[in-house]
């Protein structure tokens, strides 16, 4: 390798630029929330001020506000003490409250009037008794509204006129989620405040006051100055002024510092700030962004929009989870939302469902040869089949394509939801003894959605409701109401989507962005090859390979084949099982879609989870095999229980940790009984442990892997559901042993309130347990039980061990009580009392520079004698 030679003077900028990166990239970092609080309510960012506080506010408030694009920034001049100084000169409320649950309509105006009258007369009881008689007092009043059938409320101020507030509501859902919903509002609580103004406050209005200023001086430059270096200005004598010595209506020109005992406040060149009664106000003069390259790539600017595509994919999911209707969405969190690029390859997600993530490209990309040259502006793609690059039926991913004035897609949005019911041969849509993914519910290869921007509600409703009915023993959606809200949520989020990605084009042009885009994906691409690379190294060239077993006995087999000089690799899952008769199929996206999440866990560098880390990798699979089964196949247990053990295998094969819990524990339950017009369908994950690892214990009681579902709150879920939850508690030593242990799973016992329910179990590791690694422990398997309440003894039951996989009618008093594995556990035990004796704490070799993956077979017999 040749060596460069720097020269002092080239090395100085170079730190300086460095160092001017870093800031940029953490002031973005600092700008991401503020971006997507302002933006999720439907608001622009550059149409507001910003209010700086806090000790270090001031010396990132004029490169924060460059960035949002805001004009004016208000510091306070007691900033960095407001928690104590805003407590002193804080407002007392008395606030009331008293549940409603009226339609807003006319006929209940009357009753939230009298709500109303009752709360302010009761506030003003407290106001008296509390001694406040002389201050002055003002009142406001809240009705907290929503949709019906919605869990998103909305606070929507009650001012003069009654009748309008329902108007406010609606425009305020549009605003914030950009759509509205058919249905009726409900008004579910009344709110009252009584605000008690404190005597002590002055008001002031930073802004009107500067306007207001009669006299404004501008201060010259002090005699105290020191050099500060500023991105495209270099260094420049900067003057210092300490702050009780400045007056009212001084101004000061950047670049300046001004401070005091508790703050300091960065005023950069081309600002001003001017000195107010209270407050400091800066003045932005806002620069042209600088003309970015449309051919090279900034390693900052690479990061920024990193920060930026991130920003947007989280918005998207905060948008879904708001607008959707179903518990497993909104409370389970069963959904992710992702950007693409104009070939549909993933480039940024939120931190949602890994095994969604890495499918969804698949998809995306299936839908683009499906429509090529045959999409409008306003269209909106469905999609769940696994040959389209679905997971399982359940989880109905929206497309949407983002399109340029000759109708050719420049981007995608797209979101993916799990939904808790869409038909099939029993209820929540997760049958565990199916065998044909008819048996499934609705498949849906391609539809549109929305057509030049109108839901196409008719069309949807018949593939839901009417198809799944036709095959023997099926049912259509049981929940359909819930289905269509949910899909609304969906177009939604990826309308959210297409408005910040359409900003950022206005702001940067589209040709940057795209460059930024594929800039993203070889970054990760690159991390990939070299994460490779050393594993080569570390396993001395020879094939990196492991195998285990599904309950049934089915292997999945990985045999990995890495070419050190390019970094490639060939991953061969050709050893693995036939498909099954049975739903344990795993179709090929999901299959990439583990690999995927398993190489970007290995990774040690922060970079975003995207198609350029599966760029490196040639896949070899059998057809007719578990993980490439064939067009008709029963999938709905592969892509929640086998890639669970793609991912165990991966892991093994790297020897990277041990087996966690193995499988997502999917619970359902529900009923259609047509003639009490009763039906629904619930459907729940339950955690369990995870795998230790060369430097960690396995965590207990947490989702592991491809999935990042939580369970339904407590309180949700019996208010929802026939049900009552008796326990739920860590499953105590069921994590196996070893130098590092695996992690616990959890008992949940579940009483059902209704009779004739059917309830499913579609769970693996209950026949295998998890397996220790590198003579770690095994995790304890998972075991389901039924207690049966007899019918003669009320107190009696009968105890059924139910398996893994059934289908069975409960009966109203009955329990299902379900513990869930735990992780295997990391190394011998015996290594313990070596470490104890020795008073030395052992790990395995790992750098900050490795990735968290082992030194291959040797590793066992050297990792005493070798250091970090």
């Amino acid at each position: 390798m040749k060596s460069i030679k720097i020269k002092k003077t080239e090395l100085n900028l170079l730190l300086k630029k460095v160092a001017s990166g870093f800031l940029k990239v953490a002031v973005e970092s600092m700008a991401r929330p503020i971006r997507n609080l302002t933006e999720a309510k439907g608001f622009n960012v550059s149409d507001h001020n910003l209010a700086c506080f806090g000790g270090s506010g001031g010396q990132f408030s004029v490169s924060l506000s460059k960035n949002l694009g805001i004009s004016d920034v208000a510091i306070h001049k007691y900033s960095s003490l407001l928690s104590a100084y805003g407590i002193y000169l804080a407002d007392i409320v008395i606030e009331k409250q008293s549940p409603a649950s009226f339609v807003y309509e006319d006929f209940n105006y009357a009753n939230i009037d009298s709500k109303v009258k009752q709360l302010v007369e009761a506030a003003y009881f407290d106001y008296e008794e509390q001694g406040l008689n002389e201050l002055s007092t003002r009142v406001e009043v809240l009705l907290n509204m929503r949709y019906v059938g919605s869990d998103t409320h909305l606070l929507i101020p009650k001012v003069d006129n009654i009748q309008d507030c329902d108007e406010k509501f609606i425009e305020r859902h549009r605003n914030e989620f950009g759509f509205t919903l058919d249905r009726k509002v409900l008004v579910d609580d009344v709110q009252v405040l009584l605000i008690v103004e404190s005597t002590d406050r002055q008001t002031h209005n930073p802004y009107e006051e500067f306007n207001q200023l009669k006299t404004k001086t501008l201060i010259e430059k002090s005699k105290v100055n020191t050099d500060i270096y500023f991105e495209g200005f270099g260094w420049i004598k900067s003057t210092v002024f300490q702050l009780p010595e400045l007056r009212l209506g001084d101004i000061i020109e950047g670049p300046a510092i001004i401070i005091d005992d508790t703050q300091t406040i960065l005023v950069e060149p081309k600002s001003k700030a001017a000195i107010l009664s209270s407050h400091i106000l800066i003045l932005v003069e806002q620069e042209e962004k600088p003309q970015l390259s449309t051919s090279v790539v900034d390693p900052i600017q690479l990061s920024v929009f990193g920060h930026r595509f991130m920003s947007i994919a989280e918005q998207m999911g905060r948008t879904l989870q708001q607008t959707a209707i179903s518990t497993n969405i909104k409370e389970r969190l069963d959904f992710s939302c992702a950007l693409f690029d104009r070939n549909g390859d993933l480039v940024a997600n939120a931190p949602h469902v890994p095994i969604h993530l890495g499918a969804m490209s698949f998809a995306v990309q299936a839908q683009r040869k499906l429509w090529d040259g045959n999409l409008q502006k306003g269209d909106v793609l469905v999609s769940n089949h696994p040959s389209a690059g679905g997971s399982h039926l359940p989880d109905i991913t929206v497309i949407t394509p983002v399109l340029d004035d000759n109708n050719e897609p420049i981007f995608w949005t797209a979101s993916r939801g799990h939904h808790a019911d869409i038909g099939s041969i029993s209820a929540g849509s997760m049958p565990p003894n199916s065998k044909t993914i008819y048996d499934e519910g609705a498949s849906i290869v391609t539809h549109k959605l929305c057509s030049n921007g109108k839901f196409d509600e008719v069309g949807i409703t018949k593939l839901l409701l009417e198809e799944p009915a036709k095959h023997p023993g099926g049912s259509g959606t049981r929940a359909l109401n819930d289905n269509i809200s949910d899909l609304k949520a969906q177009v939604s989020a990826n309308y959210k989507g297409i408005t910040l990605l359409q900003r950022l084009v206005n702001e940067f042009s589209y040709p940057v962005i795209d460059l930024y885009m594929k800039a993203i994906q070889s970054t990760a691409e690159l991390a990939v090859r070299n994460l490779l690379k050393l594993a080569y190294k570390k396993f001395e060239g020879n094939d990196i390979q492991a195998v285990d077993y599904l309950d049934d006995g089915t292997p999945i087999a990985v045999k990995i084949n890495i070419d050190v000089e390019t970094g490639e690799a060939v991953f061969d899952f050709t050893d693995s099982g036939d498909e099954i008769y049975g739903n344990l199929n795993a179709p090929k996206a999901i299959l990439y879609s583990a690999v995927l999440y398993v190489l970007r866990s290995l990774i040690s560098s922060d970079i975003p989870l995207n198609n350029g880390c599966l760029r490196p990798i040639k896949f070899i699979t059998r057809e007719g095999s578990v993980v490439n089964p064939s067009y008709e196949a029963a999938v709905v247990g592969g892509n929640v229980e086998t890639t669970q053990r793609i991912v165990d295998v991966m892991l093994k094969a790297f020897e990277a940790a041990a087996a966690s819990q193995g499988t997502c524990n999917n619970f359902t339950f529900g009923i259609n009984d047509k003639e009490n017009s009763i039906s629904f369908g619930y459907y729940e994950t339950i955690c369990g442990g995870s795998g230790a690892g060369p430097t960690w214990d396995g965590q207990s009681v947490v989702q592991c892997h491809t999935t990042n579902t939580r369970i339904t709150d407590t309180e949700i879920f019996e208010k929802r559901y026939p049900v009552i939850l008796h326990e739920y508690s860590i499953r105590k030593g069921s994590g196996g042993d070893g130098f590092h242990k695996g992690g616990d799973g959890v008992i949940r016992d579940i009483e059902f309130t209704y009779p004739s329910l059917e309830v499913s179990c579609l769970m693996e590791r209950r026949s295998l347990p998890p397996f220790g690694l590198l003579g770690g422990e095994s995790g304890s398997r998972g075991q389901n039980f039924w207690y049966k309440k007899s019918t003669t003894e009320p107190e009696k039951y009968t105890r059924k061990f139910l398996g893994g996989k059934t289908t069975v009618k409960i009966n109203k008093g009955d329990h299902i009580i379900i513990m869930t594995p735990g992780g295997g556990g990391y190394g011998p035990k015996t290594l313990v009392d070596q470490v104890e004796n020795s008073k030395a704490d052992i790990n395995y070799p790992i750098t900050s520079s490795q990735p968290s993956i082992l030194t291959g077979s040797a590793a066992m017999r050297n990792f005493i004698q070798e250091t970090n």
